[in-house]
């Protein structure tokens, strides 16, 4: 859940992603969501100024809830390559997860919101990432010549990207441990000297 928010909001959004992975957008109504939530209708008007307001909301819930179980399963971890692995892990594991609710998210922040939308949604995680590579840097683990920013957002979008090819796309000619292998080999590869 977003730190800052209110409980109200956090079960509507809680309600909608449990509703809406069951019945898809079209076929979700907000009385539905509101009575999963156990919040009044006009409740749902405070956050959210139609069923649409939602996806920004979810896709930036389901972000944060990766990248923090992420930053819990790699706190204290010094090893680039480790914590690689975990990004790795989590991502599929998330995209799996919320399968439906992503391709939503997707398709919804494509048609009615800005580039500039997604790019606020995932600040946090290039930023934490942009800070692992240049530790990494630091300890020698991985090449110094990369632009770190523009590092940051290719390979958290060619982690996702896999995992959504792995699990959305059903692009499974492989297992899924072979599909995490083969995406952490692709990318050591690409940051060695």
């Amino acid at each position: 859940m977003v730190s800052g928010t209110s409980e109200k909001y956090d079960k509507i959004l809680q309600a909608a992603i449990e509703v809406i992975s069951e019945k898809g957008l079209d076929k979700t109504s907000i009385s539905d969501i509101v009575k999963k939530a156990g919040v009044a209708q006009g409740t749902f008007y405070l956050y959210f100024r139609s069923k649409n307001a939602l996806v920004p909301a979810i896709a930036e819930n389901l972000l944060t809830l990766s990248l923090d179980k992420i930053k819990e399963r790699t706190a204290g971890t010094k090893d680039f390559w480790s914590t690689l692995a975990v990004m790795i892990d989590e991502t599929y594991s998330t995209t799996n997860d919320y399968k439906d609710v992503l391709v939503l998210c997707y398709a919804g922040l494509a048609f009615d919101y800005s580039m500039e939308t997604w790019e606020a949604i995932y600040l946090p995680y290039y930023q934490w990432f942009e800070r692992v590579l240049e530790q990494a840097i630091q300890r020698k683990e991985i090449i110094e010549q990369l632009n770190v920013k523009w590092t940051a957002k290719m390979m958290i979008n060619l982690i996702e990207n896999a995992a959504e090819r792995f699990h959305i796309g059903r692009d499974q000619d492989v297992t899924l441990e072979q599909s995490k292998e083969e995406l952490f080999q692709f990318l050591k590869r690409s940051l060695v000297a």
